[in-house]
């Protein structure tokens, strides 16, 4: 089948390669510009680009498709693609691109769509306490992941994912998943079903002051709050209010006590109050330095019972 593809994270990549493992041609590659990245501002090529290049596929980077249309509408036409997969690229496609190829634009959905639209269903899932999700292709449509379903696959979100861990499972089954289903939609086998907008929910995007941590939620919910936005954004809270401690691994306790107070600090290991239940803190990273188990941390850091964290700013976090 002729492809074009569309995508920019890591997640992308699986479906970017399996597809070409599996024999398809790929015409192009459309991708995100790159970005500057660090204190270098050097720009940085997206993943799916990196991909591309190895692949010897071309590239086209929009800064913004919309703006660009005409040209790239031009662009596609003359390629004929036959489908465009899309995974996590990051603009909305106009819909006159939608009408090009004849076999739709089908896009790779991290969630059991109607669930989680928008731009984080993997940390919005972890978050919210899910016990499962899984990945949809579905072909697209001009509202926000509204488009028909296509395929479906599940599964189960662990106590210990991450949404480093659980992004790259999901990855993996999508590379599977689209292969699948572009089989069947080149075969005429496959019937797609209408989403139920009733029970849609959306996943807004995330950005780096929700990481900050109150306490005063339960312990579970922090716990959560942990896992889903390791590595990004992170989830953070301060001991000086000036500098971001980023929490890396948690573990629910047993414990009370005002939120945000330490309450026992050990060799290993120190107990944060929460407002149900407390936690043990177990990896970290302080700003400006590595990642570090809590034991190295403390090696230098003399924390005692009764200091409370602080929000940045200087704030008590309850």
């Amino acid at each position: 089948m002729r492809i074009v593809f569309m995508g920019t994270p890591d997640f992308a990549v699986a479906a970017l390669n399996r597809i070409a493992e599996a024999g398809h041609e790929i015409l192009a590659v459309y991708t995100q510009p790159d970005r500057p990245k660090g204190r270098s501002g050097k720009l940085v090529p997206s993943p799916v680009k990196e991909a591309a290049e190895k692949l010897g596929v071309p590239v086209k980077q929009p800064v913004k498709l919309k703006a660009e249309m005409e040209e790239h509408v031009a662009y596609l036409q003359s390629l004929a693609p036959e489908m465009i997969v899309v995974a996590a690229f990051g603009q909305i496609l106009p819909e006159a691109i939608l009408q090009i190829p004849p076999l739709g634009c089908v896009n790779i959905h991290a969630s059991l769509l109607p669930k989680y639209r928008g731009a984080a269903p993997i940390e919005r899932s972890i978050l919210d306490g899910e016990e499962k999700t899984g990945i949809t292709t579905m072909l697209m449509a001009k509202g926000l992941d509204t488009g028909d379903i296509l395929e479906q696959a599940e599964t189960p979100i662990l106590p210990t994912d991450t949404g480093e861990s659980l992004t790259e499972r999901l990855a993996g089954m999508g590379g599977e998943l689209i292969l699948s289903t572009m089989d069947k939609l080149a075969r005429g086998e496959i019937k797609s079903v209408k989403q139920d907008d009733a029970l849609a929910t959306y996943a807004a995007m995330l950005n780096k002051e929700m990481g900050e941590l109150d306490f005063s939620c339960t312990a579970a919910e922090a716990e959560r709050k942990i896992r889903a936005l390791t590595p990004r954004p992170g989830a953070y809270t301060s001991l000086d209010g000036e500098k971001r401690l980023i929490l890396t691994e948690a573990q629910i306790t047993d414990g009370s006590g005002e939120p945000g107070t330490i309450l026992e600090v050990t060799k290993k290991y120190f107990t944060v109050a929460c407002g149900n239940g407390a936690l043990k803190i177990k990896k970290l990273q302080p700003e400006g330095k590595k990642p570090m188990d809590a034991a190295a941390f403390l090696n230098g850091n003399r924390l005692q019972p009764g200091e409370k964290m602080k929000r940045l700013g200087g704030e008590p976090v309850a």
